[in-house]
Formats: C-alpha cells, structure tokens, sequence
C-alpha cells in the first residue's frame, strides 16, 4: 500500500542547532503511527515540517507518492493535514461552532453581499460531533466555559471540518482526567475505522501499546527505527530512545526518616479538604496518590497558603502556625512546585536566570536593585546541580524541553532553602530519561540533604516506586496510609477506589 503522506532524508538546522538530521517517516490511510524521543528529540520539528510551519533544508516530502511541498500551513491544511497541539489553539470567547468552522464559515448570498450561515455552521457542527460518538455538547456554548477534555473534542471537530487526512496528535493526553482519556481513545478508533491517518505522540507508553500500530523512535534528532508495535517491548522503546537502557526509572535511596517537619491535624477547606490529618519527616519522601478530584492538590494548596484552610492545624518543627498566603509558607521554609509549571511555575518569556531567581529576589536585591551577579551566579549553579541542558542561563525558559523546563521549576524553590518540598506531578509531560534524573534527584535531596518531599502523582508506578510512605486520598479524606513495604498497587487502588465500588 502506497502511504499517503511519506518524508525521506529530512534535515533541518536552525542558528546553532541540527534538529533533524536524514530523518525518515511514514504513515498509510488508517493507522495510527506513535513517535517517541525524548524532549529535543526532533519531534516537534518534524510536525512542524509535516503541518507546513517550517520547510526541510533537505529532503523529500510525498503525498500519496508524488512529491509535494509544503511552502506554509495553509497549504498543508489544503492537502489534508491537521495538528492538535498539546497547547490548544481555541478561542475562547467564540462558541463551539465558530470555532470549528473558523477560517472557512459556510455563507450565504443576500443579493451581492454574502454573510455567514449560522443555521449551517450551527448544524454541520453539530453533525459533527455526533460523528464522533460526542452528543453532550451545545454548539452555541462559549469554548472558554469547557473543560480540557471538551476543548479538546472541538480541535479534533474542526480537523474533521476541513477533511483532515492526516491527523497530528501531540501529547493529547497530558492534561486529561482518566475519563477523558478513554472518550479520547475512542474518538481516534473511530478516525482510525474511516481511514484518517494519525500521527500520535505521547510520553505514556501504555497509549503506544494501546492505541499504535507502528512506532517510530527519534533520537538527537536522528531516525532510530521504526517497528510494528506488535513486535517491541517497552524497555526496548526506552532504551532506543534514551541510547542507554534505564534499569533503575525509579532510583530510591534507602533513607532513615528524621524529625516531623509538617503535621496538619485535621485540616478543612470546602469539599476538597476535610479533617485531613498526616505528617512528612525530615529525609522522607511521602507520596499522596487519588483519582484526579479526590483533593489532592487542594490540600497542597491549603499548606501552601494559596486556598488558606478554613479549620485545623499546620505544624512547622513542632510549631502551630498560620498559613494565609504563600508568602508566609516560604518563609516557614515550604516550597511548591505546582503541577501546572507552564502557567503556574515559570514565566516562559523570561530567561533561566530570572526564573530562578523569583523566590529569592527580596534576598538578591538592595534598594529596590538587583544583585545580577548574585542572579547569574545563581542560575548558573543550578544549572550544574540540575544537569539543565541549555546554552547559557541566558536562555528564554519557552526554549527548553518539558524536562529541563522543570528542572527550572525545581532549582527556583531550592533557591530558597525549604525544609518541605511539596511536589505536584513531578515528571507530568517529560520523556523518561528526564523522568529518571528528577527521581533520582528527589531521592538525593532527601536523604544526603535531609529534605521532606511531599509528592503528588497520578502515576501509580511513581508513586510505589519513589515513596517511604504512601497516603491515598479519596473525596477530600485520607482513605489510607501505606508503609513502603505494604504499598502495593492492588492496595493502593482498592483505597482510592473502594466508595464508589460500594455505591455500584
């Protein structure tokens, strides 16, 4: 079978960088084709080249055999080809409908003048989205009301808008509770039934094994190997990925717990947080696991002053106090690194050396200036210390791969000498070779500093295999408490479970 769209020998060099370098890649009508490679692998570059943003210094681009070039998106689009970001590309002011058919609203004539048709607009989209197996959706609703996932199903709506034969899917899982990921898998089965073709990628291997029906792995911006998902194991796509094989992604040192750092005593903020009672020691990593609404993050952000609990007790080295605000929790010696590090973690236009400095400003600057030696002389050590991979601490942060993006995240608290570090979703959206340096990070601040590291994933594997205790939480209560050796993920799940299986 020809495939319908093919690229040979594509090399793209940027000022100072080969992202692409004799890159080859495929894909037929109906399947669904994953790329791996960790962040600056050359992925992002290839879509991009795919989708019409930028053009292959060298190289062969082929649409159902016969050359093609892309000279800009429009032209992509024209030929069939759609990209879903991880970013999504929506208006939020405008409704469901304009958003799916923006760009190429049907019209309607009114003598010479032709205006939009909203009665068709209206109607095709909602054809649309009953499609795709969607029929909980109101058309007329404004995108920004929606949540993640709903957004999401109206990107993949008006790809189908323009006929899109080829489909791009970057990390479209990231930001998805489980339910949405599973309304998702079965939105791209249903694409995959009528022939579009999708180019899926995703540091989740699982999604590989589940959804693919070959694997392309990019390395250094390098092809590596393309294979049928069928025939490959995943310790084999991580050790083509990372050049290396990983015998240890969770690298936990034995530690010996110290004094209680935190205790909260029945703590209680809304629904969310109620009469929640636990500890973190010196040297400990505890892991807290829940489905996504369980309370999780709402009860890191009631320690950290960001929703102040209403009720209970926080204790800081044996002292009660009040958290109001995170001002406050950073003086006492917390740090938070927020699960949402690209609006809540940094400021990505701003370079390495201002971001890491933002929680220690106060102490770099002297009437009102700041020390922008101390400041480079800052950033510059941890990028050392974080193995931060960038040109200078010059860099713009929007520059950086996911991994190192966090690692930026992580030395900016660091900066401030916490006792506790609460970290929430860690290693979201990063590539495995990233993943396996922040845990052992986090492993090594514990035990050679003696830091309490509260950690917050949604990751079952992470959670067992980085933690000195476990807590599950269930509909804003602890549901149960597990030490190392009898967490278990049957035991695990069953607690974070175990209500709703009562109520069914």
């Amino acid at each position: 079978m020809t495939p319908i769209l093919e690229l040979e020998n594509i090399s793209k060099s940027f000022p100072g960088v080969k992202a692409l370098n004799d890159v080859r890649f495929s894909i037929e009508a109906g399947e669904v084709h994953a790329l791996l490679g960790e962040n600056g692998a050359g992925k992002s570059t290839l879509i991009k080249i795919i989708s019409g943003v930028h053009k292959p210094d060298t190289g062969v681009i082929r649409w159902e055999g016969q050359p093609v070039v892309f000279n800009n998106p429009r032209e992509a689009q024209a030929h069939g080809v759609a990209t879903i970001y991880q970013e999504l590309s929506l208006y939020p002011e405008l409704t469901v409908a304009e958003n799916i058919f923006m760009g190429h609203a049907p019209k309607r004539s009114i003598g010479p003048l032709k205006i939009v048709d909203w009665n068709t607009i209206n109607a095709r989209a909602l054809e649309l989205l009953h499609s795709l197996n969607i029929h909980d959706m109101d058309v007329r609703r404004k995108v920004g009301t929606l949540n993640v996932g709903n957004r999401q199903r109206v990107e993949i709506a008006k790809a189908l808008s323009i006929n899109a034969r080829v489909l791009i899917m970057d990390e479209p899982t990231a930001a998805l509770t489980e339910a949405d990921v599973e309304r998702l898998f079965g939105i791209v089965r249903i694409l995959k039934q009528r022939g579009v073709a999708i180019i899926y990628i995703s540091h989740r291997l699982q999604e590989v094994f589940e959804l693919a029906d070959r694997v392309t792995v990019l390395r250094d911006g390098h092809y590596v190997n393309t294979k049928p998902v069928s025939e490959t194991r995943e310790p084999e796509l991580v050790s083509m990925m990372v050049g290396r094989t990983i015998d240890n992604l969770f690298p936990k040192l034995d530690s010996s717990p110290g004094k209680t750092v935190l205790e909260v005593r029945n703590l209680n903020r809304g629904a969310t947080t109620q009469n929640v009672s636990f500890t973190v020691r010196a040297g400990e990593i505890v892991g807290m696991a829940g489905l996504v609404g369980s309370g999780r993050s709402e009860t890191a952000q009631t320690i950290f002053g960001i929703t102040p609990a209403e009720s209970g007790e926080i204790i800081v080295d044996g002292q009660k106090v009040s958290i109001n605000d995170p001002g406050k929790a950073v003086k006492l010696g917390i740090a938070y690194v927020p699960e949402d590090r690209g609006t809540q973690g940094l400021i990505k236009q701003m370079n390495i050396r201002e971001n890491a400095s933002l929680a220690v400003l106060k102490a770099l600057s002297r009437a009102s200036f700041i020390n922008f030696g101390g400041e480079r002389k800052l950033a510059t050590d941890a990028i050392k210390q974080m193995s931060i991979r960038a040109y200078s601490a010059e860099q713009i942060v929007n520059k950086l791969s996911g991994g190192n993006q966090q690692k930026v995240v992580i030395s900016k608290w660091l900066a401030s000498k916490p006792k506790l570090l609460i970290m929430d979703e860690p290693t979201r959206g990063i590539d495995v070779g990233a993943k396996s340096e922040i845990h052992r990070l986090m492993s090594e601040l514990a035990v050679q500093q003696g830091l309490a590291i509260l950690m917050i994933s949604s990751e079952l594997p992470e959670v067992l295999g980085m933690s000195d205790r476990v807590l599950v939480m269930r509909e804003g209560h602890i549901a149960a408490e597990f030490t190392r050796k009898e967490a278990t993920q049957e035991r695990v799940v069953t607690a974070m479970m175990s209500e709703a299986a009562k109520v069914e």
